[in-house]
């Protein structure tokens, strides 16, 4: 029992004492899908750190031939995949471009959110920003031949400009 009740507040004190040292900002509470790689807390709009998911347009095949809007099944499972251990942790690291947070989110139940996305096949190692800290997750995933590893697919728009060292028009 004593156990038990450490490793469920071993993570909400180590979440504490890093943002006490680091200064950094946490947001909380009911996360809304945006689409498959940002979501929303409390009106502020959050980026997932490290990952790239289609676009809600985007098409992927199916590995049969066929095609389907692989953007809006990433969103639908991340929807799904939140709805699972309510509310949603961000540790936000830096703000983007648009202006959006950029952070590292977790459901209650500490699943790390950018983690799942790559390992479940719904998004990839946006390596430039990870540093690889997913590519063992994508990897798997690509071995298993899920979510968009089950058939082929276009980079996600940022990543594929990133590879083309253009600016990106997403």
């Amino acid at each position: 029992m004593m156990l038990r009740r450490f490793l469920t507040a071993a993570p909400i004190l180590l979440l504490a004492i890093s943002a006490a040292a680091g200064g950094a900002e946490t947001i909380a509470g009911r996360a809304t899908v945006i689409d498959g790689d940002t979501i929303e807390i409390r009106g502020e709009r959050i980026r997932l750190h490290g990952v790239d998911a289609p676009e809600s347009w985007q098409k992927c095949g199916d590995g049969d031939g066929g095609t389907y809007r692989c953007g809006k099944e990433a969103a639908s499972a991340l929807d799904r995949f939140l709805a699972a251990s309510r509310p949603t942790r961000c540790e936000i690291l830096e703000r983007d471009r648009y202006d959006r947070f950029v952070g590292i989110c977790f459901r209650d139940d500490w699943r790390e959110i950018n983690r799942w996305l790559v390992e479940s096949g719904n998004a990839v190692d946006w390596e430039r920003y990870s540093k690889g800290a997913y590519a063992d997750a994508q990897e798997l995933a690509r071995s298993h031949g899920i979510g968009i590893w089950r058939g082929n697919f276009q980079l996600p728009c940022r990543a594929r400009a990133e590879r083309a060292k253009q600016k990106s028009a997403c």
